[in-house]
């Protein structure tokens, strides 16, 4: 079997709980900068096909290994094969398990991934892979995320594939990740509730404001697992951005496809300085409004939003003969602007919108979820801030009969307790902020 990223033994050293386990110089001999991991799913995107990139461009299969051992499960063996898939050299990564008719509920996964004691980078990559799954399978059978029950997601190999992957791309050191625009299938798949509509519900969902397109296969090209991970980890969605390259690999879908490579394809590398880095590509449709009400306005907002923009807001304006009135403003990745456009113009009734090329420089964040007496609270991550969800603190406050500010206050305090393991939470004779 092959190990990559140098062949040492699954009892090999562990990475520091604190750094990524990696050498910090770069090829030239200086310090490293902003580490990114660029996904190119232009045959789809699974589990196992991410963990096996990430092995296959170098990610230690000893030290991941030794991440996963501290998962409070047994039966299960991760290994690698090198195979070929249309000529491509790729590696595949294989959970062999004793006893895989397991389905676990995502409060029994969260439970696990904090019993582990995992580095904590890896613990918010799992946390909020699993929160995004459990967020769209309670969408689609009408239940709360906490309450979701796993079938597929929630066996032993894909524990490992889900772990695994948030384990070896700290083993890499990787700081951000992206992705290509994601291919799907076509056709129908067989699943744990019979036979569903390709791609997948819960992928279909997973995947609201994600570039994406179809490829005419009557084959599952992304998994709900491979859309969760890009999903909760990726800041941005393109073509491969301006890197200085390190390493790059390809992890192999279990079949051959005849003439198309069944791979992803990861790309890590160092991103240029903050000077010369190009940001992402984004557009920002407009329309001015004179005869459109507060209530359509608000809700127009919550259609865009809905629809795959990255962010709405309205500015009140004076228009022509002296008329107030109101601009719709909406940040929108590129290749969605059409679709959003035509959300936006259905909301308002507007004759006509204009839209602006522009870039930005979003930074890498992602999502974990903590608890306040017993109601689960989102938090965003991202390199010095902790930021509880609004929505998610406003209806434990409402639960509990606390004031939204004490929750918010109470999540991101719990979320920074994690991060520093400095046990119990804020001090209890510490007020909270007006």
């Amino acid at each position: 079997m092959k190990e990559p990223g140098g062949g040492r033994s699954a009892d090999g050293p562990l990475p520091d709980d604190g750094g990524p386990g990696r050498d910090e110089t770069d090829v030239a001999g200086g310090a490293s900068g902003h580490t990114v991991a660029w996904f190119h799913c232009f045959c789809g995107i699974a589990g196992d096909m991410a963990l096996g990139s990430l092995l296959d461009a170098g990610a230690d299969l000893g030290e991941v290994v030794a991440i996963l051992r501290r998962l409070p499960v047994a039966g299960w063996e991760l290994t690698t094969e090198p195979v070929l898939r249309a000529g491509v050299a790729a590696t595949r990564a294989v959970v062999q398990v004793a006893d895989d008719v397991v389905v676990r509920t995502y409060a029994h996964i969260v439970a696990l991934i904090g019993e582990a004691r995992l580095p904590a980078r890896v613990a918010a990559r799992a946390l909020a892979t699993f929160a995004a799954l459990a967020e769209a399978e309670g969408h689609l059978h009408r239940r709360p995320p906490e309450q979701v029950h796993f079938h597929e997601v929630g066996s032993h190999d894909a524990l490992v594939d889900v772990v695994g992957t948030a384990a070896a791309l700290e083993v890499l050191g990787v700081d951000e990740v992206t992705a290509s625009p994601v291919a799907t299938g076509i056709g129908t798949v067989r699943s744990a509730h019979g036979v569903l509509p390709n791609p997948a519900p819960a992928v279909v969902r997973l995947l609201r404001g994600v570039p994406t397109w179809g490829r005419d296969l009557s084959l599952e090209l992304t998994t709900p697992t491979g859309a969760a991970l890009l999903a909760a980890l990726a800041t941005g969605f393109g073509p491969l951005p301006p890197l200085r390259i390190t390493a790059t690999g390809f992890g192999a879908g279990s079949r051959e496809i005849d003439g198309l490579p069944n791979c992803t394809q990861v790309v890590v590398g160092t991103s240029v300085s903050s000077g010369d880095r190009r940001g992402q590509p984004v557009m920002v449709l407009e329309t001015n409004v004179d005869d459109v009400t507060g209530e359509v306005l608000a809700h127009t907002v919550e259609a865009v939003l809905s629809a795959g923009a990255h962010d709405a807001w309205i500015t009140p304006v004076v228009m022509k003969k002296g008329r107030p009135g109101h601009t719709v403003s909406v940040l929108v990745d590129p290749a969605l602007a059409s679709s959003v456009r035509a959300v936006l113009q259905a909301e308002t009734g507007t004759l006509g919108v204009r839209g602006t090329v522009m870039e930005r420089w979003p930074a890498a964040r992602v999502m974990d979820r903590v608890e306040v007496d017993g109601e689960p609270v989102r938090v965003k991550v991202s390199p010095g801030r902790v930021k509880a969800e609004q929505r998610d603190a406003a209806r434990a406050a409402w639960r509990q009969g606390l004031p939204l500010r004490e929750v918010l206050f109470r999540a991101e305090a719990e979320q920074r307790r994690r991060e520093d393991g400095s046990g119990p939470g804020p001090d209890p004779e510490e007020p909270t902020p007006a």
